[in-house]
């Protein structure tokens, strides 16, 4: 297993929607584990395919809950039905319990409302099928990975102020462009 170095936003790969995984050998197991291993290193509690360079519809996880349930896996070529809708209210944002942060986007956190659950079919690395059906974090962490897939990050959805925020902090680290990375465990994440 190898940590990878992480792709920051303006690395084209991260704003093209991915391909379908139509593989499942041993340098997807591979490039799983090593996601992982590289999410873990981060920290992180998810990682996209884009993130790591690699084009391809997966993302992995790793996230306990309040519960102390350790959700940790690979979602390959997943499927996502938001349950409920993202509610229309005009309510603020609460900068505590709606706040993400990217890998892509380091060291950088911003609120964003996103649906109170999820239902996430896909593949694991074997290729075996599997369901999950996630609410709270775990269904956030499941929108914000596979927003990933279809070539947006986070910032993309950011409403006043916080868009504009986002926007001034690439400028800052002079990201937007090709070619940033950082290697967790190795680079400062603003790097």
């Amino acid at each position: 297993m190898a940590v990878l170095p992480i792709r920051i936003t303006g690395e084209p790969v991260l704003h093209t929607p991915a391909e379908e995984v139509t593989e499942f050998d041993d340098a997807l197991r591979t490039l799983v584990a090593d996601m992982l291993e590289t999410t873990d290193a981060a920290p992180g509690v998810g990682l996209a395919g884009p993130q790591v360079g690699v084009g391809k519809r997966l993302f992995v996880y790793s996230w306990t809950g309040d519960d102390d349930v350790l959700w940790r896996g690979a979602a390959i070529n997943p499927v996502l039905w938001i349950t409920p809708a993202v509610p229309e209210s005009v309510d603020e944002l609460d900068e505590d319990d709606e706040s993400e942060g990217c890998l892509s986007l380091p060291g950088e956190r911003f609120p964003l409302r996103r649906a109170e659950g999820a239902l996430l079919r896909a593949f694991d690395e074997h290729g075996e099928p599997f369901e999950i059906e996630a609410h709270g974090w775990l269904a956030r962490i499941f929108q914000h990975e596979y927003d990933h897939l279809d070539g947006l990050l986070y910032a993309d959805r950011l409403s006043h102020p916080f868009g504009k925020q986002a926007v001034k902090a690439v400028k800052k680290q002079s990201w937007g462009v090709p070619g940033k990375s950082w290697l967790p465990g190795h680079d400062h994440p603003e790097g």
